[in-house]
Order: C-alpha cells, then structure tokens, then sequence
C-alpha cells in the first residue's frame, strides 16, 4: 500500500460491500472484479499517518501494489480509520523486562525458521530447543501446524489468512519476549515483506531470521506430509513452491545447508551463533 510518500505491507481483511457504480446501491460481494468498486477494511502492518479523503486528498487516497507483479491492482480513498484502539492504553507493569532477563540468565530473542515445506524447520527448530533446555534455558516453540490447530484454527490458506496466520503469530512471540523467552518459530514465512514486517516488531538484534536453505527438488523427494503430491495432482491449490512462490531470504540472519549438515550439526551450529551473540550466558 502506497499512502502519500510511504509504502507499507497491506492486507485487505474484509470487504463490507460492493458499490454499484450507477445507482450507488450497496450489495454483498465476496470479490470485486476488475474495476469494481467496494468498502473494504485495510489492516497495515506498521502505524499510518493520514488524513480522511474528504479533509485532504492527498493525504487520504492510496494505491494497493500487487507484492509479486509489482503492478498497481487497486485505488482508494481513506474514509476514517477502524478506532478499534482508541480506548486501549498500555498497562504498565510491575515486573521490568530486565528483571525478568536476569532471572532467566539469558536475553530474549525470536529464532524464526523460514524455508520451504519439508526443508526441515521443525526438525532443527525442536532439536535446538532440547539443546537449549538441557542447558537450563527457557523456550517456547511455535509450529505452524500446532498454530492452525488451536489459535488460527478460523484461518483458511488464501493470500489474506496466510498473512493474517504470521501476523497474530508475530505478535504472539513478541509478548513471550516480554516475558524475556527464547521463541522458535518454524513457519514457511514465503514473502519478503511478511518477515521484514515481523523483523520491525522486534528491538534491533532481537529478531534472527533463520534459513533453512532446501532445494525444492530435495523437499520434494523428501515430502513427509504428502504435501507437494497432492498439489502436483492439482488436489492442493497455491501450494509454496508449486504454484506459489518462496521468495528466499536476501541477508538471513543464519542460514542453515541442510544438504551439507544434519539436523543435530545445524541445531548446534544456531546455539553457537546465539552464545555468539550474547543471547545465552558464556
């Protein structure tokens, strides 16, 4: 979404209706068509300053960019925003997150595991986590299947909810941090601007983005959950890596060579790099 002079992440979360453009009358829809006309609800993953479309112009239309083509798909004027916050205040809390890191003998980070389908995210993820805990840390892992099992089991697996899923689960390791945890995350993350908006949640050098660097080919030949048959049969619909894309990380944090190393090689090689940075004691 393009607002005034910045661009942000955009995900259009519901639309309320249709306009019909010669009456004006407003009808159901799911989808508007080309050149169609709607009242939709926008959802940015960081703040947004504006004005409403009927106080200044310039400040309160946007243009909505297609992430994959880069072509303009959508226009639109800003009508108010949705106030769902505006009688929410932050509650300051007793315990300070220092105290909390000192009582934990560790600072908090966020581990996320990107890379595609049957790379081997949770695999390394769960080992570094048995590592960690023998070591006397304390974690939390979230995996993407789990995730959908319980706090996203509404989400379906459009563009729409698959950026929702992140979303909610961004926020939910950045509250474990609060808590000074060491997070894992093993998702398939596929678009650049998911992880970077995750990455702009997190204080500098909290968030490590973790590659998983698997070839397609090899993930499918390993395909443990039946996944890439089923969309190579056409059962399966935008499927990552099939008929849709992974886009790969420019500067991962880490990136972990699961065709040169194994997964216990790899686990110990991320407890390394996170003692390397002063995430765990010495």
């Amino acid at each position: 979404m393009r607002a005034g002079a910045r661009w942000v992440p955009a995900t259009v979360t519901a639309l309320r209706h249709a306009v019909n453009v010669e009456s004006l009358e407003h009808t159901a829809a799911a989808t508007l068509a080309m050149n169609a006309v709607g009242l939709c609800n926008l959802s940015t993953a960081a703040p947004l300053a504006f004005d409403v479309y009927a106080a200044n112009r310039r400040t309160g239309s946007f243009i909505l960019v297609d992430r994959f083509s880069n072509r303009t798909v959508g226009a639109g004027m800003i009508l108010h925003p949705l106030r769902r916050t505006a009688n929410v205040h932050r509650q300051e809390l007793a315990v300070a997150a220092a105290e909390r890191a000192a009582a934990k003998r560790q600072r908090p980070a966020v581990l996320w595991f990107t890379g595609l389908s049957g790379a081997g995210k949770s695999t390394i993820a769960n080992r570094v986590e048995r590592r960690l805990h023998a070591l006397g840390h304390h974690t939390m892992m979230l995996d993407g299947d789990n995730v959908r099992l319980g706090l996203n089991r509404d989400l379906g697996f459009t563009v729409a909810d698959r950026v929702e899923n992140i979303r909610r689960v961004g926020e939910v390791a950045k509250l474990m941090t609060e808590a000074r945890l060491i997070v894992l995350c093993a998702f398939i993350t596929p678009f650049r601007a998911e992880r970077e908006a995750l990455r702009a949640l997190f204080p500098d050098g909290l968030f490590l983005e973790v590659f998983v660097d698997t070839p397609l080919e090899e993930c499918m030949r390993r395909d443990p959950k039946g996944l890439y048959a089923k969309a190579r049969s056409g059962s399966l619909r935008d499927f990552t890596g099939v008929d849709s894309p992974y886009e790969r990380p420019d500067a991962p944090d880490l990136r972990l060579d699961t065709t040169a190393e194994d997964a216990d090689t790899l686990a110990l090689r991320v407890v390394e790099d996170l003692r390397a940075r002063g995430i765990l004691d010495a």
